[in-house]
C-alpha cells in the first residue's frame, strides 16, 4: 500500500532480505502479508506461503487481491519441515516473495512427538537459529523478499517488562 511505502521511506519491503512482521494476536500481521503477495503477483512475481498454523482462508486471501490459483501453498506438520520447505523455495530461485506464518506454530519434531509433560527449553529458538544460519545467505542469492510473522506474548505474573 502507499501508506506502508510512505511509512517506510524506502517504496516497500526489500529483496534479498528476512522482514519480521510482530505484533499481538489478530493485528493484521497475515492481512499484511497477503497484500504484499497480491502486490507482487500483479507485478509477475511468484509467491509461496508456508502455512504453519494452517489457518490460511483462501477465499479471503482472493478477497486481498491475490491469486490463490498462483500462490505456493505448503502446511507443514513440524517447524523443521516448514523451514526445511522454506528453504528449498528459496534455493530453487523461483520465489520473489515467501511468508511464513508463523514463527511461534513452528513447533519442534521432538515437542510434537514427545509426552505432554515434557520439557523442552529453547528448542524452538535453536531451531530458528540454526534456520536462519542456512536460510540467510540463500535469501540474498535468489533476491527474495522472506517474511517472518511472529507474535508479541504476554508473560503470565509479570509486571514491568511485559512483554
Amino acid at each position: 500500500s502507499l501508506g506502508l511505502d510512505v511509512a517506510l521511506g524506502i517504496g516497500g519491503l526489500p529483496k534479498g532480505r528476512i522482514v519480521e512482521i510482530y505484533g499481538p494476536e489478530s493485528s493484521g500481521k497475515t492481512t499484511l502479508t497477503l497484500q504484499v503477495i497480491a502486490e507482487a503477483q500483479r507485478k509477475g512475481g511468484t509467491c509461496a506461503f508456508v502455512d504453519a498454523e494452517h489457518a490460511l482462508d483462501p477465499i479471503y486471501a482472493a478477497k486481498l487481491g491475490v491469486n490463490v490459483d498462483d500462490l505456493i501453498v505448503s502446511q507443514p506438520d513440524t517447524g523443521e519441515q516448514a523451514l526445511e520447505v522454506a528453504d528449498m523455495l528459496v534455493r530453487s530461485g523461483a520465489i520473489d516473495v515467501l511468508v511464513v506464518d508463523s514463527v511461534a506454530a513452528l513447533t519442534p519434531k521432538a515437542e510434537i512427538e514427545g509426552e505432554m509433560g515434557d520439557h523442552h527449553v529453547g528448542l524452538q529458538a535453536r531451531l530458528m537459529s540454526q534456520a536462519l544460519r542456512k536460510i540467510t545467505g540463500n535469501i540474498k542469492n535468489a533476491n527474495c523478499l522472506a517474511i517472518f510473522i511472529n507474535q508479541i506474548r504476554m508473560k503470565i505474573g509479570v509486571m514491568f517488562g511485559n512483554p
